[in-house]
């Protein structure tokens, strides 16, 4: 591996560590995993796009929060924002070369929406993660209600071919298993 980028996943990896979000470092390795599972010849950008996306959830003065605003969207789209820029400023004093982080910057921008063939990949392994690793956190944390409405939004961004994905999760909880079987029947 590239020294470079050998510096931005140790970074990463250290920050990610210190986030007041306990899912976030199993998020980000499980993120990883999912883009090569959905594209084993995923390149160096989308890794660390997919290792880095939610980088700003870990860094406390510059984290976006919810309550900041109106809509879910807008907030999305900031967080996506935020990320991008704190990734950009890791690779810069990484020496990565400007081509690569020009891309894993632009990809992390686009994570929450998508948009074309490498960002939706990115999107898809993001959401597919969500599911698999921070639904459980997200449901001790919000309840049914919230973790429903917020499972459904990350189901509507799913690709058809990611979604097939969902029905094999199984959780150590019935009620999860439950909350996913009614996101999959509401989302069709």
């Amino acid at each position: 591996m590239d020294e470079s980028i050998q510096c931005v996943n140790d970074r990463v990896r250290s920050i990610i560590a210190g986030s007041r979000v306990p899912e976030d470092p199993a998020h980000a390795e499980n993120t990883v995993k999912w883009l090569h599972k959905l594209d084993p010849n995923a390149d160096d950008a989308l890794s660390i796009a997919a290792f880095g996306h939610d980088i700003d959830r870990a860094v406390e003065n510059r984290r976006i929060r919810k309550a900041d605003f109106q809509n879910f969207d807008a907030f999305k789209a900031a967080h996506a924002r935020n990320s991008s820029e704190i990734l950009y400023e890791i690779m810069l004093e990484c020496g990565v070369h400007d081509q690569l982080a020009g891309e894993v910057r632009r990809l992390v921008m686009l994570h929450e929406a998508g948009g074309d063939v490498r960002s939706d990949l990115l999107k898809n392994a993001d959401s597919l993660s969500f599911f698999e690793v921070n639904l459980p956190f997200y449901y001790t944390r919000n309840g049914w209600e919230k973790t429903l409405q917020r499972s459904l939004w990350g189901y509507g961004r799913l690709s058809l071919e990611a979604k097939g994905y969902l029905p094999a999760l199984s959780y150590s909880q019935e009620i999860l298993n439950r909350l996913l079987r009614e996101v999959i029947r509401l989302g069709q």
